[in-house]
């Protein structure tokens, strides 16, 4: 998997992308919570799930369809008085942020690939191009030669273009309002 640190990462850089401020503590929150939630199959180790069980690591959790569940069920909760529009936007925004955790995932090195298509299809797949090596998932192991090397591969491959996207919308942003400024006359 990739850290936690780097899906919350991504969920702040796609809300700085898809939101014009102001951007509620709520919104950053929920946004987090979204990216970082698929992980919590992991207590299904303890339970006695099989990683290759549809309900364990990178199974459902990790999938479409449950991205979609979970945005609904958060926009329905936190953000019931918004119009249908704003409704909308926050749906595709914490589809993008939970989903982004199984795409990030399937571009480690390790583990069993991610049900992206569960529960219509259980078979588990990694992206062609891999180039981050799986997290340590305890906490004692992220701060050791391993944990460095996947940040470094992390702030390479995720950050830095993550990074590069919200800049590009917050230029895209300001240009945009410059073109909308009435023009002195000269």
């Amino acid at each position: 998997m990739a850290s936690a640190f780097s899906h919350a990462f991504v969920a702040a850089a796609l809300g700085h992308t898809l939101f014009e401020k102001p951007r509620s503590p709520r919104l950053w929150a929920l946004s987090i919570v979204c990216s970082i939630l698929p992980d919590a199959d992991v207590a299904g180790f303890a339970l006695g799930i099989a990683y290759e069980h549809p309900l364990g690591h990178r199974g459902f959790s990790h999938s479409l369809a449950f991205a979609a569940l979970l945005s609904v069920g958060v926009v329905f909760l936190a953000f019931r008085d918004a119009n249908r529009r704003r409704k909308a936007l926050l749906f595709t925004h914490f589809f993008l942020v939970t989903a982004s955790h199984g795409f990030l995932d399937a571009l480690t090195d390790g583990g069993l690939g991610i049900a992206f298509f569960a529960p219509f299809d259980n078979a588990r797949y990694f992206l062609p191009w891999r180039p981050i090596p799986v997290s340590p998932i305890r906490i004692a192991a992220f701060f050791s030669a391993w944990g460095l090397a996947v940040m470094a591969a992390e702030v390479l491959w995720i950050w830095t273009p993550a990074g590069v996207v919200a800049v590009l919308a917050t230029v895209c942003r300001r240009l945009k309002a410059r073109g909308k400024e009435p023009r002195s006359p000269e």
